[in-house]
Formats: structure tokens, C-alpha cells, sequence
């Protein structure tokens, strides 16, 4: 397709990816907007009309949501039945770093730009998104209080993870893929327990039945 039939939305999507490769050098702004205009082939005014509303944020915002996109493609849910749960979990929060490598400053800009005041519930609201996404390319079909929980959980693990990897200078990110591991381990565990304890086949203390063993003891 013509650049030029594209639409705004579309047009965000389409320059994000080099926007996010120019942000390494450039930040999130004017500069890395016309570059990757320039490299896509797109008009600057049309670039910037796609992204007149909500400047960085909503270029670091589209950069996410094509990583989001790209993901779903790559690791649709048949692929990934076959893992236990907390493969899946690892596999998905680690194609997403595998897609940022080598843009880690980029990154860096991008999660200062979301910390600030102005623009926190829009990047709770980003990072709830992604999450979800995540859960349901897992297989998750939760739609009790643990849609929420299971979303919520995620998406801190997630931004924790991002923060230790734009700082790891080691091999292969090793002190990320190890950081990742004992946070997913530590929800796992805490899964469990709460099966354990919701698990409505577990025996609970009954009043009742104790009252009739008193009085009709067990021969």
C-alpha cells in the first residue's frame, strides 16, 4: 500500500518503529519524527499531524503497540499450549525484550517520559493493555476478580523487568533472564497458595458437622 492511502492511525503504526530506532539518538521528538518520515517516505507535516494530539507519549505509545501486535503474530496461542504456564509468561515477556534490544536508550527516554506526572494513568493504562495481550495469547480465559489480578501482577512484572534491563551491561542480559525467572517464580508460588486457599473442594471447619460427631462419635 501507498504510504500516502494510509491513514493517521495507520500512519502512527507504520512510523514507530523508526521513530523508536532514531529515539536511541535523538529522543522522542521532532528530530526522530521526520527522520523515520523521511525513511518510510512519508510527508513531515502528515508525520507530525498523526501525532499532533499527544507528541512523545503517543509515539512511545504506538512503538508498544506494534511490539504488541508483532508478538500476537509471532506467538499465537496454539504455539505457545504446549508450555506450562510459566513458560508461556517467560517466552512472551522475553520476545518483548528480544524486540527492544539494542534500543535500550531509546527505551530509557521512553520510561522517563511515562514516569512523569502528566502522563502515569495513561502509561498504567499502556502497560494494562500489554499485559492483557499477554494473558490472553497465554490462554488466559479468567473473567472473575483474577482478570484483573493476573493483569495487574503481570504488568508490574513486566515494568520491573524493563527497569533491570536498560541498565544490564551483562552477557546475553543474563542478570535480566535471571531477574525475570525469580519474579515469575515468586507469582508462581503465590498462585499456589492461593488455589490452596480459594480451592472450594478444600475441607473447611464446620460447626455442624463437629456438633453431630460430638454427639454421634465415630464407632
Amino acid at each position: 500500500m501507498d504510504v500516502a492511502d494510509l491513514t493517521l492511525d495507520e500512519l502512527r503504526l507504520a512510523l514507530a518503529p523508526g521513530i523508536a530506532e532514531a529515539a536511541v539518538f535523538d529522543g522522542w521528538g521532532d528530530a526522530a519524527l521526520e527522520m523515520a518520515a523521511d525513511q518510510l517516505g512519508a510527508d513531515r507535516d502528515v508525520a507530525r499531524l498523526a501525532f499532533k494530539d499527544d507528541g512523545a507519549f503517543g509515539m512511545i505509545a504506538a512503538w508498544i503497540e506494534t511490539i504488541d501486535r508483532r508478538m500476537a503474530l509471532d506467538l499465537r496461542p496454539e504455539k505457545l499450549a504446549a508450555m506450562k504456564i510459566r513458560e508461556r509468561i517467560r517466552s512472551l515477556i522475553q520476545y518483548r525484550l528480544d524486540a527492544v534490544s539494542g534500543q535500550e536508550e531509546a527505551l530509557r527516554r521512553a520510561l522517563a517520559i511515562m514516569a512523569m506526572p502528566q502522563n502515569v494513568a495513561k502509561a498504567l493504562k499502556t502497560g494494562w493493555n500489554s499485559a492483557d495481550v499477554m494473558w490472553r495469547l497465554a490462554g488466559d480465559t479468567a473473567t472473575d476478580y483474577n482478570h484483573y489480578t493476573k493483569r495487574a501482577i503481570l504488568a508490574s512484572i513486566y515494568a520491573a523487568t524493563l527497569a533491570v534491563f536498560v541498565d544490564d551491561q551483562s552477557e546475553g542480559k543474563v542478570e535480566t533472564r535471571a531477574f525475570l525467572d525469580r519474579r515469575i517464580d515468586g507469582v508462581m508460588k503465590f498462585e499456589q497458595v492461593k488455589a490452596k486457599w480459594l480451592n472450594p473442594e478444600r475441607e473447611h471447619f464446620s460447626i455442624s458437622r463437629f456438633l453431630g460427631r460430638l454427639r454421634y462419635p465415630a464407632r
